[in-house]
């Protein structure tokens, strides 16, 4: 579970965005959108290697 403690001069937009900076680094929003929808054992495979193509392209 990501927490944020707000400090007492901190501002609520300050405390807002270090809170949605923590969940990106976390991934728990590509996580969540991940997991709304079912997803077939052969997109996901599909989608993995794309992926790893990906990845591979960008090492060159």
């Amino acid at each position: 579970m990501t927490e944020v403690k707000i400090g007492s001069n901190e501002m609520f937009e300050t405390a807002l965005k270090r809170f949605n900076r923590k969940i990106q680094q976390d991934g728990i929003l590509a996580e969540a959108r991940r997991r709304e929808h079912y997803e077939k054992p052969s997109i996901k495979r599909k989608r993995k290697e794309a992926a790893r193509q990906r990845k591979a392209a960008r090492r060159g």
